[in-house]
């Protein structure tokens, strides 16, 4: 009886661990915890996937301590470790948890850029603020009044919501510093006291940066306010000065951009000052990069996919024909239709449809791009746009028509915008330069901005990110019934910041991201290129 017992004690035993060790080994699926949108009053918010990070920016009138988040959407079936609607002191980060099998940290932080400016008659160069020092300096010439200095101008806390003393008109004599003391109760923060100098330079006129593009140089300038600036050029071994373009002058700084110049080529500028002259600077212009198969004449069909380069060539345009495939569709093609006086045989067509086979479809909208098309994801797709470049082109010229349809197609709404059946569609072209981080944007480092559109909120290219450095964009909102020549204009956040990688996007649908459009839209394009000067 006793062998028994023990007998079945040892079989028992041997159950539990066997089912233990089954339990233990049997893997939890993997599952990535995001916040996938972040919204509420006085800030706009980014979300870093790859780093975990929510960034608030807010207005300058917005109460860190008091932020008001109105709707967080996380992955679906995701727990948070706190709430995340409801008001939050913001003045450190926060970090929450999202769970499912496994747990994710997040961070949420603020961040709260406020416009400053403190400036005087007669100033000489830009105001120097440092936030952290609370210290602001403004240089006047050599012999100046120090009794007798007029502000003109004085701005340091957020706007609409702060009080100052001594007020601008208080303050004249600047013998040494001068201390103003601020006040902005109502956003929950203490008084700060600000230091203001106004410093005497025997410094006449400086050229602060000359910055050479390939054909165009902007030149910027400091000198005493109210004097006779302006700039001058040649190139290196000339003899005679070229007067640059009359300069625009701000205080006590002064601006002139020069075109015409030659690429890779090295000039001297010097700026004035009545009589005074700075010290002359020595720059290379750059060379210009030519836009890669702009007449869209190269194409190949490879395992029934039509793509947009020669048959071995190296890929630099991609389209949506890859995920159009899935339903024997192709959206964007080589037509025997180019535009009057090309000197190529070919256009491209970009065809928006609805792709369907065997009752299982989507809205394509016809594209072309340049990046690559990674993959498809389902019966969404993921891109990548972008391919190296490192010029400064002022502009993208090319031509177009387009059939404007009416929209028969709405699969998801975009944020902030509402559409309805029957409202016109609308074309899209877009350039843009950038010096996007592969790591930040999920791309590569030949493609560095990636699109999933089933995160399309969460990935859809956004022209005001930081790492967009020249921008233009031509919406197309009725039809162009023949050729048409057209140029967008780059503008540009720096004139200094050199770009590593160019975007350029054309959609017969402009909103095809998310599904919706007319698929009775249809654009061509023919012959673009990347203007200069």
């Amino acid at each position: 009886m006793k062998q028994t017992i023990k007998h079945i004690a040892l079989t028992l035993l041997g159950a539990l661990c066997f089912t233990s060790c089954i339990e233990n080994t049997i893997p939890y699926p993997v599952e990535k915890m995001e916040i996938l949108a972040y919204e509420g009053e006085g800030f706009r918010a980014a979300i870093d996937p790859v780093t975990r990070t929510v960034t608030l920016t807010l207005e300058e009138q917005t109460n860190i301590t008091q932020v008001e988040v109105t709707k967080v959407e996380i992955t679906e079936h995701g727990k948070a470790s706190m709430p995340l609607v409801g008001t939050f002191d913001l003045r450190t980060p926060i970090q929450v948890t999202l769970s499912r099998y496994q747990d994710y940290v997040w961070t949420i932080q603020a961040e709260q850029p406020i416009e400053r400016y403190f400036t005087v008659a007669g100033q000489i160069g830009q105001t120097e603020i440092d936030s952290k020092s609370r210290t602001a300096t403004v240089y006047v010439a050599e012999g100046s009044d120090l009794e007798n200095i007029t502000v003109t101008s004085l701005k340091l806390g957020p706007k609409e919501v702060t009080t100052m003393t001594p007020s601008i008109e208080e303050l004249t004599s600047f013998t040494s510093v001068r201390y103003v003391y601020l006040h902005y109760p109502a956003l929950g923060a203490e008084q700060e006291r600000w230091q203001l100098y106004v410093l005497e330079t025997d410094v006449k006129v400086t050229l602060t940066a000359v910055d050479a593009w390939a054909k165009v140089a902007w030149l910027y300038g400091a000198a005493e306010e109210g004097t006779q600036v302006g700039f001058r050029y040649r190139k290196v071994g000339d003899q005679q000065w070229v007067d640059a373009p009359k300069a625009t002058q701000q205080g006590g700084t002064f601006t002139s951009k020069v075109t015409g110049l030659e690429t890779e080529t090295e000039y001297e500028f010097v700026a004035y000052s009545n009589e005074d002259l700075s010290p002359t600077e020595i720059r290379r212009t750059e060379k210009t990069q030519a836009l890669e198969n702009g007449g869209f004449e190269d194409w190949c069909v490879v395992n029934k996919i039509v793509y947009p380069y020669a048959e071995g060539g190296t890929p630099f345009w991609a389209t949506g024909n890859v995920g159009a495939s899935i339903a024997n569709a192709t959206v964007t093609e080589g037509v025997s239709d180019p535009r009057p006086g090309s000197k190529g045989q070919t256009s491209a067509r970009l065809t928006s449809m609805f792709a369907n086979l065997f009752g299982v479809g989507r809205f394509a909208a016809g594209n072309l791009y340049i990046g690559n098309y990674v993959r498809n994801d389902g019966t969404h797709g993921i891109i990548n746009f972008g391919r190296p470049f490192t010029a400064r082109p002022i502009a993208l010229k090319g031509w177009v028509k387009y059939n404007c349809g009416a929209i028969d197609r709405i699969t998801t709404q975009p944020p902030g915008v509402e559409i309805q059946k029957g409202d016109a569609d609308c074309g899209s072209l877009y350039i843009a330069l950038g010096d996007w981080d592969p790591a930040v944007y999920g791309g590569t480092a030949e493609s560095p901005v990636e699109v999933a559109t089933r995160r399309i909120d969460e990935t859809a290219f956004d022209p005001k990110s930081e790492a967009v450095i020249a921008y233009g964009e031509l919406l197309l909102k009725e039809s162009v019934n023949g050729w048409t020549e057209v140029t967008i204009p780059l503008e540009y956040r720096s004139t200094s910041r050199v770009p590593t990688h160019i975007l350029i996007a054309f959609a017969a649908s402009r909103y095809g991201d998310y599904f919706t459009g007319s698929t009775e839209s249809v654009m061509w394009v023919d012959d673009f290129e990347l203007i200069y000067e």
